[in-house]
């Protein structure tokens, strides 16, 4: 450890972009070490590629990387596979092991403590009694972005009063158009456990529609169709259908094209003629699924078929995400780490795991892991080869290499901070970034003796 501090030390003493630049007149001086003004654009990555355009997987090879992960991946779910009816085992394992009642206090927004009383009303609303013996399996669509919950409730609670950011009952966030399976419903009524291709978790049921199978299922291959390449798009505002109103579309979601529709047709007061017509799924008042023509404006960030998975187009896209607040579970109406990197791919039509535990550990990616044994050096070495897009794991938390500058890693990352050492000799800096930035790996310490290059776990990769 002393000798990794020591090289810690030297690195951080570098001249060039490894310590910070002096300031100018003009440019104060950023708070992350080593990062300059010329980092925060993608087309400097860029510039440092050989081959920025290089296909790095052609859309076959997506399919069969895909597939791959449904077949290998035991955190993916494979909707069409699942039986026509569910038996109580299943569903009542779906639901058992997605959380356990916290024993640990909790405390709400307030900082007030969440009485006990209160989490085991939460907990008899799961209702797992009345999970019947066997039930048909109901197929739902996601009509609105919602949260994805451990117990059927929007209360928020966290591990301290002094920490409202981290919601120990959030888990992800599904998207208008994501088919799901209803597996059960809560006591009060206001909540379906679901799962989707990649979680199953609790849903306010008032953000999903019921519909059949063929069609919900279907509609992922339905053509023509758009996908959203900038962070998001949003339909426009329209009074006259509130159900299809600045519906909000996150980057990677599909949505089929009307491209029939009359240039003179009105849609909710307008005619279409600066804009997409696209397909949106809306619930009725009987729950019910069906479709619904909305307005997408032509100023919209999206494109008409997934893009190409090159190094260049990796990099665009999640810079698209730059300084958006760090959001836990995808609250804040943002994302997380391993949700960064899972909307990034998703524009490429490229199938990840959700959370980091799976996503790194995934026997279906090309996975480089580390444990005790490998020193600093080996680390080193493994970041001074990796590429651009490959995915970096420590515990809880996932990095995307950008690139080198003088032979020293960059990474993008939706992250609540970083720590470093100015001075090896002084005090732990802690840097509340909680958002999307650019940061250098070498100097980011977990603790005062310890740098965070030597907690990875594994590096993960693409591959054909």
């Amino acid at each position: 450890m002393r000798a990794a501090a020591l090289l810690l030390a030297l690195f951080l003493a570098l001249p060039g972009p490894a310590a910070a630049a002096a300031p100018t007149a003009d440019a104060p001086p950023l708070a992350v070490p080593g990062l300059l003004e010329e980092h925060l654009g993608p087309d400097f990555w860029i510039s440092k590629l050989a081959d920025p355009d290089r296909v790095i997987l052609t859309p076959a090879q997506i399919a069969s990387q895909n597939a791959r992960m449904v077949a290998e991946d035991q955190s993916i779910f494979d909707l069409a596979a699942l039986p026509s009816r569910l038996d109580a085992a299943r569903v009542r394992g779906w639901i058992e092991g997605l959380a356990t009642m916290p024993t640990r206090e909790l405390f709400d927004e307030q900082g007030q403590p969440v009485a006990g009383s209160v989490l085991a009303g939460i907990q008899d609303n799961v209702a797992i009694g009345a999970v019947p013996a066997s039930q048909d399996t109901r197929f739902g669509m996601v009509v609105r972005r919602a949260d994805l919950r451990a117990f059927p409730t929007a209360l928020r609670v966290f591990h301290s009063p002094d920490n409202s950011d981290i919601d120990r009952f959030q888990e992800s966030t599904l998207f208008p158009g994501d088919p799901v399976v209803i597996a059960h419903e809560s006591a009060d009524g206001q909540w379906y456990f679901v799962v989707s291709d990649r979680y199953a978790a609790w849903i306010e049921k008032q953000y999903v529609a019921e519909g059949e199978r063929e069609r919900i299922l279907a509609r992922a291959s339905a053509e023509p169709f758009l996908v959203v390449t900038g962070a998001t798009a949003s339909t426009v505002y329209t009074p006259e259908n509130p159900r299809v109103s600045s519906v909000q579309l996150e980057m990677g979601v599909r949505v089929p094209v009307l491209a029939d529709w009359p240039a003179t047709r009105a849609i909710n007061g307008q005619i279409p003629a600066a804009h997409w017509v696209i397909e949106l799924p809306v619930r009725g008042d009987d729950g019910a699924l069906s479709f619904e023509p909305a307005l997408l404006p032509r100023s919209a960030d999206v494109a008409d078929d997934y893009l190409p998975l090159t190094e260049a187009n990796i990099i665009r896209q999640a810079f698209k995400f730059l300084g958006e607040r760090y959001g836990w579970g995808h609250s804040y109406n943002a994302r997380d780490c391993s949700g960064f990197l899972s909307e990034i791919f998703r524009s490429f039509n490229v199938l990840i795991p959700r959370n980091t535990s799976r996503q790194s550990i995934s026997p279906a990616l090309d996975r480089l892991g580390f444990d005790e044994n490998d020193s600093w050096d080996d680390r080193v070495a493994a970041l001074a080869e990796a590429r651009t897009g490959d995915m970096i794991y420590f515990p809880g938390h996932v990095m995307m290499m950008l690139g080198h500058v003088n032979g020293e890693p960059f990474v993008i990352h939706d992250t609540s901070g970083m720590s470093w050492l100015p001075d090896p000799e002084g005090e732990l800096v802690r840097l509340q970034l909680n958002g999307v930035v650019v940061t250098p790996v070498l100097p980011m310490m977990s603790n005062r003796t310890t740098p965070t290059v030597n907690r990875i776990t594994s590096i993960q990769r693409l591959r054909p």
